[in-house]
Formats: structure tokens, sequence, C-alpha cells
């Protein structure tokens, strides 16, 4: 880690602000980067960071304030133009062609002024120079989720970057090849480079990081050196009060099985999807089964079996409360006592353009309270929205809004809250806390410790392995479709579970 302030400030934002009509995204923000620092941007959802990154990667125009790069004022009027001042980007989710290769993958952000065979010699010797490997002529859909980041970050690099902008980078990263990352910026920091590191994980930034802004609604609240602080601290600065740790309980017995699924195949949706291979599993009441895997391993088409999106043919495959249920689908197997909540939260877990009450029909049209002999109660349903919003702390800006004019953490706290109310006596849930900060995080993670108290079967499938071990009492890993046995969380680790995520050997590991 580059130690203090090494560098002279590259880039100044002064008094920035942005409104969007009535909403005050930025209001006068301060922040500076300096050469060679590794410079952490922290908030909630919804503090104004995306805004920020935007306006200095040139894809929003602040409102007002300026924006100084190198002593000199700038004006950011495209991504083009932020590329050729030195300013790169590295966006949490992949921007690839599928059926591309990785050469292929790279030139089509670059000036068409080299050949193939130039850029492949280019690649390596990037690759070569700060650790991050790849093979150009290999296509993109047969790259694990950190060997399509490394492409992310070969890009960014190629444009010899003087700022290179980082957001959530380890979030589909196994615990190797997040320490390969941290390698890479370190790396990179001590040739010079400024990077603006974006993360809710406040361990890395506390590991990495030299300075920290702090964003709450719109504002700068705080600046720091992290090193100096606790996890908890930042996360208070963050939200504004303490944020809580989970309770969990010191003996939690487990009773009947909830849910069993055995030797279950399945071919792959489409022509990159992954096949599920002899999967099976099983969780009992008041039990949280983790099971952990980098993206793209086969976490959705198990999400679609076990929630009934794909029914399979083997009714006995699947039981709920010992109840054959294989052939059902999703209603059906709500009616059996079972909740879903998928990762994509927007467009399948809620639709965009309905209001949160007409969302809560989608998922709780048997209930009373909402549909009551064949008819909809449009004032039953407002209340449990509105329940719902209270319970999980939804911040919302008006009683009723559309689900798209939420936040990403404030309409996971729904969509979560939504199914934890019904009291479901299974319950299935993909991603729980993708892209959400500390405090929405951390109130998911303890309404689903308190709902396996209340005697719930719960299976949780996630990308976060700090999420996993927090709240499971047993481990899981999904590898090429194929499901290894089920570890308990105090037989094993953080770094055997990430072995077996890239497809390793042995997950039992005094922790």
């Amino acid at each position: 880690m580059v130690e203090g302030l090494v560098g002279e400030p590259l880039v100044r934002l002064h008094r920035i602000v942005k409104r969007f009509g009535p909403v005050l995204a930025n209001d006068r923000i301060d922040l500076e980067i300096r050469e060679g620092e590794i410079h952490a941007l922290l908030g909630e959802n919804g503090a104004g960071k995306s805004t920020l990154v935007k306006i200095l990667d040139g894809l929003l125009q602040p409102t007002d304030g300026e924006i100084l790069w190198q002593g000199n004022q700038v004006t950011l009027e495209s991504p083009v133009a932020a590329a050729a001042l030195g300013i790169g980007m590295v966006f949490q989710h992949f921007s690839l062609f599928e059926q591309m290769t990785v050469a292929e993958n790279i030139a089509v952000s670059l000036p068409p002024d080299d050949s193939l065979q130039d850029l492949n010699v280019r690649i390596a010797a990037v690759g070569k120079r700060y650790g991050l490997a790849l093979q150009p002529n290999r296509p993109v859909w047969t790259l694990s989720a950190g060997e399509k980041q490394r492409i992310e970050i070969v890009r960014a690099l190629l444009r010899e970057p003087k700022l290179l902008i980082l957001d959530e980078p380890t979030s589909v990263l196994t615990p190797q090849e997040a320490e390969t990352l941290f390698g890479t910026l370190r790396t990179l920091a001590e040739g010079g480079c400024a990077l603006l590191y974006i993360t809710h994980r406040l361990d890395e930034v506390k590991q990495l990081c030299s300075r920290a802004t702090i964003l709450r609604g719109g504002k700068v609240v705080a600046a720091c050196d992290p090193r100096e602080e606790t996890v908890e601290n930042l996360a208070s600065l963050m939200v504004g009060s303490d944020v809580a740790g989970l309770r969990t309980a010191t003996e939690r017995k487990v009773g009947q099985m909830r849910f069993e699924m055995k030797n279950v195949s399945m071919r792959g949706e489409g022509s990159h999807g992954r096949a599920l291979k002899n999967v099976s599993l099983g969780v009992r009441s008041r039990q949280i089964l983790g099971i952990a895997g980098v993206a793209g391993n086969g976490q959705s088409e198990l999400f679609a079996v076990m929630s009934g999106e794909w029914p399979v043919m083997k009714d006995q495959s699947i039981l709920i409360d010992g109840q054959p249920v294989g052939h059902l689908g999703i209603e059906e197997r709500r009616g059996r006592g079972a909740a879903f909540v998928p990762e994509e939260r927007l467009g399948h877990a809620a639709v965009p353009r309905m209001s949160l009450s007409d969302n809560v029909v989608l998922s709780r049209q048997r209930t009373r309270s909402v549909v009551k002999d064949g008819l909809i109660s449009r004032a039953g349903a407002r209340a449990l929205a509105n329940s719902i919003s209270v319970a999980f702390g939804v911040r919302k800006g008006r009683a009723d809004p559309p689900a798209s004019t939420l936040s990403g953490g404030n309409l996971q706290k729904f969509v979560v809250g939504r199914e934890i109310l019904r009291g479901p006596t299974l319950l299935i849930i993909n991603q729980p806390t993708w892209g959400v900060d500390a405090g929405a995080a951390a109130t998911i993670r303890q309404s689903l410790i308190d709902l396996a108290l209340r005697g719930t079967g719960i299976i949780i499938i996630s990308q976060d392995l700090d999420e996993i071990f927090a709240v499971s009492d047993m481990i899981a890993v999904i590898h090429d479709g194929t499901l290894s046995e089920p570890v308990g969380v105090t037989e094993t680790n953080r770094d055997a579970i990430g072995l077996l995520m890239t497809g390793g050997k042995g997950a039992k590991h005094a922790a």
C-alpha cells in the first residue's frame, strides 16, 4: 500500500452539485484524489456515489461546481473525453460479448489502429506487468468471473489511465482471486496511478486504502484514514448510526426436514447455460444452508429448479415437508408454505412499473388479506406493502411508488420483507444482499436469522463469503453444476471454501 499522501493532487471535484428535477443527488461535494493513492468512496445505496463517479467518467454533467485535472479546470463531456484525459472505469457488472474472444472484446473499446495480432502482444505485456494473465483467443463464455474481470481491467489499462475507478471489484471473486486483484492494484498505485475504490466490503477498505471519503444523503459527511478506523466505525459513518452486529442463537436445534432435492440433473438454459449434475441437498427447520459459488456455475439453474420455475420429471426428486412437489410450479409450492426471492430484484422479483402494493399481490395472491372471494383488495395490498416498508425500513418517496423508483437496497429490503412476513416454513433466497449497503445488509441478514429461529428452513445462494459465514449453519459449494457435500460452518474456513469455488478439493479444515 502507498503510505500517506505521496503524490500531487491529480483531480479535484469542487462543490459538485447534481440535480435530477427536485432530487438533489450530489450536494456541494468536495473530493481530492492524489497520484499513487488508493482512495475509497463509501456510502449507503442512494448516498450519491454512482452519480458522482458518472460525472467523473463523463457520463453525466454536473449542475454546478468544477472539476480540476492537474490544477486545470476541465469539462468532461463524455466517457471518450474522460478516457482521453486519462480516466478509466471498471464497472461492477461486466460489459462483455460472451461469443467473442478476449482480444475481440478488448478491441471494440479501443481505437481501430492495431491489428488483433498487435493487440495480443499488448495484452500479454500488460498481463505480465500487472499479473493479469489472459489468453487472447479464448471465447469469453468459457472464462471464470475472475478472468472476465481481468478483461475489464486490462481494457482500461491499455489506455494507460492516470486515474482508475473500480466499482465493487471483488463482488464475484473468490478470496484467492481477490488477493490477486489487491496485488495488481498495489502495483498500479506504486507506479503512480490513482485509484478510486468503491465497495461495501469495509475490511477491504482497511486493507487497501490510505484515505476514504464518506457520503451520506448526497453530502460528504466524513473523510478519514480507514486504517485507523474499525469496520464498525466506518459502517456507522456511512449510515449515520451504529450498525448492530448479528444476533445469533448459541444453540439452534434443528427439527424436521423442510426441503429435499435428490439426484436432480437438468440441462442448462441457452447456449451457455450451466447443466446441473446429480444435485442433492436438504435443509431442516431452524437451519440455514448457505450455497457458495462463483457466478455462472449453476446458481440460476439451481434456484429455478428449487423454486418450481423449472419443474422436474420425477415428482419424488423434490420434497417439501416430506411431500413430493417435483412437478409443481411456484404457486403450488408457495401453497405448501414455501417462499422464494430470486437474484434479479427488478424484473424478476418485482415488476418495475407496478406499484409496491401491486407487486405484493403478485406473490401474495393466496393471502386473504390481499385476495378475498376472487377479488383483489387494494386497501389490503396497500396496508401490507406499508407494513413491509415499516418493518424493514424501506425508504420511499411516496406512499405507494413504482418499484423502479426505489434504490437497489430499498427494493431488496422490500422483496425480502414481502416473503419473510408471510411466515413461510421454507425460504429459498438467491443473493440476499447483492449490491446493498452495510445497514441494509445487516437488516436482511438479521431477519433471516430470526426467521430460522422461528422454525423456517432457509437456503441461501450467495457469492459473498462474509455473508455465507455470518448466517449459515452448513455450507455447500456449487461449481460447474455440481454441489459439494455440506460442511458445518465451524468445520471450515474461507480459504477452504474458496478453493472449492475454483474446482479444488477439501472443504473441511479447522477454522
